[in-house]
């Protein structure tokens, strides 16, 4: 008993500096954004209580934030169907025994560790009107009549920055389906097959049901980080064009360093966090299911 409640002693000593971090990180600064929401503050004047007004004011005066609500919802489905379904695919064409196999995960993978700034600059210059790649190749092809204004069209603008997220992200959701693909038994498709199974029937009947933890957790991931995008948007648009592309991270931003409302910024992240968690939430009920078991 006595060497439990020491080697209990010391594990929390090896818990304390991970568990300071994680106070000072994280825990701390939530519990203040969460205090400086119900005040008005410009970071220079004294902080003053203005209890639910920044929420009230939110919700019902700001359209510029309901308009960044309203984007921020569409990227998180649009890249949920998206990238999902998409990810599945390629992660099922490319499992297995075939040929290049270690190219194809390389290439997909690549555009997930170039940094989002890079990204963006990159794909600034193919969708520029004048020399932009895109532009270029519909005049090359005697397509002229169909080149635009890209990142400055409000109506094409978050498509634009939607087609960059997928090329971006879709490697990496990828290797996560391979990596859940190939660690089912091969005896199970071996029998399928056996009993006239084609590959269409052992996809769905195997190979979805035994990596669907696996998708909801993924699902997570994609819902969740695509309530917080920001650099990718703030180097390719801005925001713009009249707030078309606006995104509440991006609004967060601009309130409370460029308008110094920091008060008014710390209620936004607030509903950030909110909507984050509640998302969390859903979607593990929504994927919620006992884990498989092989025998």
């Amino acid at each position: 008993m006595d060497s439990m409640i020491r080697n209990r002693k010391t594990i929390l000593l090896f818990l304390l500096p991970a568990l300071l971090i994680y106070l000072g990180i994280v825990a701390i600064p939530v519990f203040s954004t969460v205090y400086y929401s119900f005040h008005k503050w410009s970071l220079v004047d004294a902080r003053r209580f203005v209890g639910f007004n920044n929420f009230v004011q939110l919700f019902s005066i700001d359209k510029i934030f309901e308009k960044s609500m309203k984007n921020t919802l569409l990227l998180m489905g649009l890249s949920i169907v998206i990238q999902v379904p998409l990810a599945i695919l390629l992660a099922t064409a490319i499992s297995g025994a075939i040929r290049g196999k270690r190219y194809f995960k390389t290439v997909y993978f690549m555009p997930n560790i170039l940094a989002s700034v890079a990204v963006g600059l990159l794909w600034s210059f193919i969708y520029n009107a004048e020399f932009g790649l895109i532009n270029s190749l519909l005049r090359a092809v005697g397509l002229g009549e169909h080149t635009g204004l890209w990142l400055a069209d409000e109506k094409a603008v978050l498509g634009c920055i939607m087609v960059v997220i997928c090329w971006q992200f879709i490697g990496y959701h990828m290797i996560i389906y391979l990596a859940a693909i190939e660690n089912i038994p091969p005896s199970l498709n071996e029998m399928a097959t056996i009993d006239g199974a084609g590959p269409w029937q052992r996809f769905i009947h195997i190979t979805l049901p035994l990596i669907r933890p696996i998708i909801g957790i993924d699902t997570v991931l994609i819902a969740t980080g695509s309530l917080r995008y920001f650099d990718l948007i703030y180097v390719m648009s801005n925001g713009g064009p009249n707030h078309s592309s606006e995104v509440m991270a991006l609004y967060l931003y601009y309130k409370s360093f460029r308008d110094m409302q920091y008060g008014y910024g710390s209620a936004i992240a607030v509903v950030l966090l909110c909507m984050c968690l509640l998302v969390t939430v859903l979607l593990n009920r929504l994927f919620k299911s006992e884990e498989v078991q092989y025998y």
